[in-house]
């Protein structure tokens, strides 16, 4: 008896087997389209040449992502020719081959390479589950206070990687939705130079008693870095900016930063 079998000595498992394969090559397939959204096609690092001839897999179908709290929509991947973000960076290639590193041209702060490298992201404020503002000033959201066992930054000074008053924290830019702390605002209004009240990431920040160390860049760097156009949010791209102005100073601040450690 010839149980189980379909036509001659295919069964229902071979069919599954088949089957199974066919399903897995075309998720495959599917997958390797679909991270091919942003960054595609590739471009030639020494020339900017765009490869528009990738192949099958070097091309994503078009989608539209419809974004929260009446944000608009984003389509990707747009054309070619509109697809490729334009880039200002003030600094020029060490050597002559694809992928060498890049060194900056004038002011390190303003180059965009290296740890300074941002991401030119939406300009808009990142939202919270009720879509408001998230980070925000923490005078607008009276339910977050700083813990009683810790120390309140408000109103210490603060100093920079070389051991210079940089200026005195004003106040506090809380993450509404996870409760932290995201930003200082530090006013530089009493240091020579200064004037004005900048905002500095927490987690480069180590707060003491006696004030508050942030070592990624000197006193004097404070007073030009970045501070959102609107006093009380911040957009996404005002975010990597203020990171990557900080960011800049861990290798560029002093010129022993870019010496090897051995």
């Amino acid at each position: 008896m010839r149980h189980g079998y379909i036509v001659g000595t295919v069964d229902a498992a071979q069919l599954a087997l088949i089957a199974f394969v066919l399903f897995f090559i075309a998720l495959v397939f599917w997958l390797r389209r679909e991270d091919r959204r942003e960054g595609y096609p590739l471009e030639d690092a020494l020339t900017g040449r765009v490869d528009s001839n990738g192949g099958p897999l070097s091309t994503a179908s078009v989608k539209t992502f419809v974004l929260p709290f009446g944000m608009g929509t984003v389509v990707v991947p747009l054309p070619a020719s509109d697809n490729r973000e334009p880039v200002d960076i003030r600094a020029e290639r060490r050597e002559n081959f694809g992928g060498a590193p890049y060194s900056p041209i004038g002011d390190v702060f303003a180059a965009g390479v290296g740890p300074g490298a941002y991401a030119n992201r939406a300009r808009f404020a990142d939202r919270d589950a009720h879509g408001l503002p998230r980070i925000v000033p923490i005078g607008a959201v009276p339910q977050i206070s700083v813990a009683s066992a810790s120390t309140d930054p408000r109103g210490l000074p603060v100093y920079g990687a070389d051991g210079a008053r940089a200026g005195t924290v004003a106040d506090l830019w809380v993450d509404r939705a996870e409760h932290v702390i995201r930003y200082l605002a530090v006013d530089t209004g009493h240091v020579e130079g200064g004037g004005r009240t900048v905002l500095a990431p927490m987690a480069m920040a180590v707060v003491r008693r006696e004030g508050v160390i942030i070592s990624a860049i000197n006193a004097a760097d404070f007073a030009n870095a970045p501070f959102p156009e609107n006093p009380g949010e911040i957009t996404r791209y005002e975010e990597e900016r203020v990171v990557a102005y900080f960011g800049t100073g861990y290798l560029y601040a002093n010129a022993d930063r870019l010496e090897p450690l051995l």
